[in-house]
């Protein structure tokens, strides 16, 4: 009798392990996937060069714009990787946001491939010595990836940012005050880019960059913390 008792406590403890385990490498892979997203950082300034007029008849390398196109696809594939790693947990607290919230990451990847493509078009434009006839369709480039910029890794962070900041609320997965960065930072990112839709501030005026600060802030936090810490005890980490 003794002995089925101490094999049943084994077992149990067993499990219990193999699950704090899978959970420490779950929020390992998704601490460091979010941290990867911070490589685009650069791209504010590689990419300094194809917003000039002349850019597609210029001369000199086209390694700078080359890449930030690396690193932005980088941050795309990372970003669908953080809600893919996150969802088998996520799921034990609101699968249909947790389904969302990776939705809403492929989303947010489509659109960066869609404006990787714009600037990639105007290199291959200047390369093959287009000439002074494909300025409009250059600057039109410039246009639509800064339009696509402002939806997709603008607004979707901000989406992200809600339905991550509600499941890691309600789960207490990590501490409260996470979340909390993330509310306000997405609520303060959407009224930033309403502003910018409606021409209140331009796309890239300081105060456009400092309403982005927050929701930076909220993602850097968390991966450090998933990292460093894991998950906190939670109900939904318990249940089968």
């Amino acid at each position: 009798m003794n002995f089925n008792k101490n094999t049943a406590m084994f077992n149990d403890e067993t499990t219990r392990r193999t699950k704090l385990s899978s959970l420490r490498k779950n929020s390992l892979a998704a601490g460091a996937l979010y941290l990867l997203t911070f490589v685009s950082i650069p791209t504010l300034a590689l990419y300094g060069s194809i917003h000039e007029s002349n850019y597609v008849v210029g001369s000199g390398p086209d390694t700078a714009v080359i890449v930030g196109a690396i690193l932005e696809i980088i941050v795309a594939l990372a970003g669908i990787g953080t809600a893919v790693v996150l969802f088998p947990i996520l799921k034990k607290q609101n699968e249909g946001v947790a389904l969302g919230l990776v939705a809403s990451r492929i989303l947010e990847a489509s659109t960066i491939f869609v404006g990787v493509s714009f600037l990639l078009s105007i290199v291959s434009l200047r390369q093959s010595g287009a000439g002074a006839d494909a300025l409009v369709t250059s600057h039109s480039l410039v246009i639509l990836y800064d339009r696509i910029f402002l939806i997709g890794q603008s607004l979707m962070p901000a989406v992200n940012g809600l339905l991550l900041g509600y499941l890691l609320y309600q789960s207490s997965l990590v501490p409260r005050v996470l979340p909390l960065i993330g509310f306000v930072g997405a609520l303060l990112l959407i009224a930033g880019d309403i502003a910018v839709l409606f021409g209140f501030i331009g796309q890239h005026d300081g105060l456009t960059a400092l309403t982005a600060v927050p929701i930076a802030l909220w993602e850097f936090s968390l991966g450090i913390y998933l990292v460093v810490k894991g998950f906190k005890p939670s109900p939904i980490t318990e249940s089968k």
